[in-house]
């Protein structure tokens, strides 16, 4: 029973030579490989004097068991053997060539010829010319490699066209020997082999097996016509291993016709077959032709006709695409009726599958897949199973079935970890398992799955990135534990449970205690590059707010409050075109300005979407073109609340343009940089805003007591403070105004300007007068210095000027107002308008009315 199944079986290899090349005593395994490179690389020779080409197959390592087989399809018999070999000494040369001889009986009944190449060996008798034996000194001096290997495989070509001819050559009198797989030896014995229906078992079977030598001998034409009289004469006699055999001889030769190329999906591809049909056959060929019979009286009596000068090049013997694949049908078909046989089914499933995989017939192609999988062999070993599911996986990929590929090399890869595997290989599991990534749409990028769209099924995704996580901390490699945790966290957040979404979190915080998740990318041995996962989703960011200075640390552009205004509109222009770029919109310029040194606020709408209290800490902005010093903040959002304030604050170190391109987290031990960009849905005011150096900041104090009224609204861009006084016509008072300077910068300018309102035009007074000569001596005003300065009060009015004057003081009173004082680098004053005060009524209405009420 053949035990070892051969997954990269093609139907092309039906016409090649096995040849094994194996080591002989102690040789390290990088130079084998690197002179079996060198070998394998002699695969396609030109006969001598002939357009045939011969193909060879190496392999450095064959199961003898297999080689039994070889009877039945001759592909599998070993015919040449190359053993390598390192022999120092002359001492150990007569040792070196028995092991030699012991390793050619091995395979001894089906070799044609072998060669043994030795290295390291030099005196007498390396010098010695042996048409077995090649002597190199070393591995890098040995240029003949090849050279040797072309005559070796012409070599082998004479033993196979002498086999050729004397199997196909007409002897009459002499029986023909039958051919048996071994497992029917014992079914034959006490046969009576005189009787027709033996001979004709004996006569299809040798056909079958000249169309097998035809064919390696790259005879292309004669092959094809000896498979169809195989084919009539096995289906006469019921003979279906060997029927099957015939059919997939046909099947093979027939491929090799329409698909010179190869179907193996092999780099680089086949030399066109030098013994193919010739273009006029090719051209009569038309496909759906059907199978030629050939005429019985064509042959001998013992069943072998020499002359078949008149079949070859009959196109018609070529079966047609159609065809090749109905004729693997049955060809397998007939397999299944021997278990024995279940290595030789797999195989012909396999080749079928590389067929219909080039001519794009996927479905079809699956069946035979779906064949493949239950047929059942011998209990395989783990290494086995391994390849058999990783081969199963890479014909599903060729044929389109991308989720079918990845369930069979998610399996593989969890047989590499199998409990029965003493050692493991965790690692082999890890890579098959992030091959199979693309079968189940999952990237290990976070940015595929910003779009919106989910693709896939959720719950596999799930579950093979719970592998993935296990396989990472097998291998003792906790930052691919942490990195794939938080991708699971990060892009699956919407399909998780909350038991699942406490248990991931439990499972992260445990992982990043001994190696914290970071924003760097981890490559992997193979080149792969797993790139960082910001948790975005961690708390749920819905707007970003660029806030404005408080107004008493707004700056305002200079100019002289005494001067006469100047308008600085600019003219209106229409445009009906309208940027809805979010990028633009992030990237526009905000009206207000930030100032140098000073703190600056933004202000974040966020949510917590987990069932639990989210912990953020270490939360800060994100910024460019300023030179920025974030202060970090730590939140403790509720479970599942809802929008929630947060203002992130920082201080401004340089000057230009800033802009706030978003924000950093610590959450669960992972540190995140969240770009807006990424953020879908994130609503701003724009996000750019001029940082302007620092300025001066004044605080003013005065010697008078706070008003308890308003005297008027604020307009928002004014800083007020109103003191109050009360005076009697002709009574005067000093205020004493203290200016502090309580910024970094010194003060060097000072403007005061006063207005007295009232809606009584002729009752105007001068009430206030100044000196500023002796506080502007103590200018330019040093950080920490302060400056005095003295307001005179003295009221003067005029009562004369009406009748109803007493009336009209009791209905409105009388206020006189200073304008604050502050300077100008940091505010500027803009004239009240003249109003009337905001709540007359509340005026004092006293009885003796020779004195006014004077507010500050």
């Amino acid at each position: 029973k053949m035990s070892v199944p051969d997954y990269m079986q093609c139907a092309e290899d039906h016409q090649t030579l096995l040849v094994v090349v194996q080591p002989i005593g102690i040789v390290p395994e990088e130079s084998f490989f690197r002179i079996y490179k060198r070998i394998s690389a002699v695969s396609q020779v030109n006969v001598r004097d002939s357009q045939r080409v011969l193909y060879i197959r190496y392999r450095h390592h064959y199961p003898p068991e297999n080689n039994e087989w070889g009877d039945f399809q001759t592909h599998r018999k070993v015919v040449g053997l190359i053993t390598i070999t390192e022999c120092s000494s002359a001492k150990e040369w007569p040792q070196t060539f028995e092991k030699f001889h012991l390793q050619k009986e091995m395979y001894g009944s089906t070799l044609y010829d072998s060669r043994l190449f030795v290295f390291g060996l030099q005196g007498e008798i390396a010098e010695q010319s042996r048409t077995d034996v090649a002597f190199y000194p070393s591995y890098d001096e040995c240029e003949t490699v090849e050279k040797r290997i072309e005559d070796f495989i012409e070599s082998l070509f004479i033993v196979l066209e002498s086999k050729r001819l004397d199997r196909a050559t007409d002897k009459s009198g002499d029986k023909i020997p039958l051919l048996c797989v071994p497992f029917e030896k014992k079914d034959f014995v006490g046969l009576d082999t005189d009787s027709r229906h033996y001979k004709k078992r004996c006569q299809g079977r040798m056909r079958k097996h000249v169309g097998d030598l035809c064919l390696q001998a790259g005879m292309l034409q004669d092959s094809l016509v000896h498979y169809h009289m195989a084919v009539e004469l096995l289906r006469s006699v019921n003979d279906f291993l060997w029927l099957g055999a015939a059919l997939e001889g046909l099947c093979s030769a027939s491929v090799i016709y329409h698909y010179p190329g190869g179907t193996g999906g092999k780099v680089g591809s086949r030399r066109a077959q030098g013994g193919s049909l010739s273009s006029e056959a090719g051209n009569r060929h038309r496909p759906g032709a059907q199978e030629v019979l050939i005429d019985p009286g064509a042959l001998t009596s013992n069943g072998i006709n020499a002359d078949t000068s008149a079949e070859i090049g009959r196109a018609k013997n070529c079966l047609s695409p159609e065809d090749i694949i109905e004729k693997y049908k049955e060809a397998i078909s007939y397999y299944g009726k021997y278990k024995n046989a279940g290595v030789i089914e797999l195989e012909a499933c396999v080749k079928a599958v590389r067929v219909l995989a080039m001519q794009k017939r996927s479905m079809e192609a699956s069946e035979f897949l779906q064949n493949a999988v239950y047929i059942n062999l011998r209990q395989l070993s783990e290494e086995e199973k391994i390849q058999r599911y990783s081969i199963l996986s890479e014909l599903y990929e060729r044929i389109g079935f991308h989720r079918k590929s990845a369930f069979f090399k998610r399996i593989a890869a969890m047989q590499c970890a199998a409990p029965s595997i003493p050692e493991p290989g965790w690692r082999a599991c890890y890579k098959l398992l992030l091959e199979t990534l693309p079968g189940y749409s999952l990237s290990l990028d976070p940015q595929d799955f910003s779009k919106g769209t989910h693709r896939g099924w959720a719950a596999v995704q799930m579950r093979l990135l719970h592998e993935l996580v296990y396989a990472s901390r097998r291998m003792g490699n906790p930052a691919l534990c942490v990195r794939h945790l938080s991708f699971l966290l990060q892009t699956m957040l919407d399909f998780l449970s909350d038991q699942e979404k406490k248990d991931v979190t439990q499972s992260l915080e445990s992982y990043t205690a001994k190696c914290p998740g970071t924003m760097e990318v981890i490559t992997l041995p193979d080149g792969l590059k797993l790139p960082p996962v910001p948790f975005t989703k961690l708390p749920i960011v819905k707007s970003v707010k660029l806030l404005n200075l408080p107004t008493s640390l707004r700056p305002h552009k200079m100019k002289s409050l005494l001067g006469q205004n100047v308008s600085t509109k600019s003219p209106f222009i229409y445009s009906p075109i309208i940027a809805h770029s979010r990028g633009e919109e992030r990237n526009k310029k905000i009206d207000f300005q930030w100032v140098q040194g000073d703190v600056c606020e933004v202000q974040l709408m966020v949510y917590n979407p987990m069932p639990f209290e989210l912990r953020v800490e270490n939360m800060g902005l994100l910024t460019t073109g300023v030179e920025f010093e974030s202060l970090p903040a730590a939140l403790s959002l509720p479970a599942e609340s809802g929008l929630y304030p947060v203002t992130l604050v920082g201080v401004p170190q340089t000057t230009g343009q800033i802009s706030v391109n978003g924000y950093h987290t610590s959450v669960f031990g992972v540190f995140s940089d969240c770009l807006l960009d990424s953020l879908p849905g994130v609503k701003t005011n724009g996000c750019t805003v001029e940082v302007i150096p620092a300025l001066p900041r004044l605080q003013i104090s005065t010697s008078l007591p706070r008003s308890a009224h308003t005297l008027q609204p604020s307009s928002g861009d004014e800083i007020s403070t109103n003191v109050s006084v009360q005076l009697y016509n002709g009574e005067g008072q000093q205020l004493i105004i203290k200016l502090e300077n309580i910024g970094t910068e010194p003060l060097e300018k000072l403007e005061v300007t006063a207005k007295t309102v009232n809606t009584k035009e002729k009752l105007y007074g001068d009430f206030l007068s100044w000196n500023l000569e002796d506080t502007l001596c103590q200018f330019p005003l040093k950080p920490g210095k302060i400056a005095t300065f003295i307001v005179n009060i003295k009221v003067k009015l005029d009562f004369s000027c009406q009748e109803n004057l007493l009336q009209d003081l009791s209905d409105d009173g009388i206020s006189v107002s200073g304008l604050p004082l502050s300077s100008p680098f940091r505010q500027v004053v803009k004239p009240r308008v003249e109003t009337k005060p905001l709540n007359p009524q509340e005026s004092s209405k006293v009885g003796d009315f020779s004195h006014v009420k004077v507010r500050e």
